[in-house]
């Protein structure tokens, strides 16, 4: 079971993540260890080549964990990333891709993701990232 709901999600996402908005991430699912989000298909995302940009794809896998670790340990706003490594493996024609991150590592200070990229439209693996986030010694939980 999720320890944030979609609605706590996407308030702390409208209030504190206010960079994240111009995303428009959609949240799919949203369980303990795992989260699944959706970019919507958006023309300013686009590189030359009619390609979907590394950068967007990379917020996409940030996003995609963060939403892992605060639906397994509740709303932690100050958990942060301490590293992302992603590969791009296919290039993906402009369309909706979705995230879903899956936690490997659950410790007291740190969180470690897997997150495969898919196209929506074809189901290809576009790009994996993974990403390492530091949970706050003291946890403050939003209310």
């Amino acid at each position: 079971m999720s320890q944030i709901t979609r609605e706590q999600l996407e308030a702390l996402t409208r209030e504190q993540l206010t960079f994240a908005k111009a995303y428009n991430f959609v949240i799919e699912k949203l369980a303990e260890h795992e989260a699944w989000i959706r970019l919507p298909a958006n023309g300013e995302f686009l590189r030359p080549g009619g390609t979907i940009s590394g950068p967007a794809m990379m917020a996409l896998a940030d996003y995609t964990v963060y939403a892992a670790v605060l639906a397994t340990i509740g709303p932690v706003e100050l958990a942060v990333t301490t590293s992302l490594n992603i590969n791009f493996l296919h290039k993906p024609a402009p369309g909706d891709l979705v995230a879903k991150a899956r936690l490997i590592k659950l410790g007291k200070r740190l969180a470690v993701g897997d997150v495969p990229i898919y196209a929506v439209d074809d189901d290809t693996m576009v790009a994996h990232a993974t990403a390492t986030y530091s949970i706050p010694p003291h946890r403050e939980v939003t209310p």
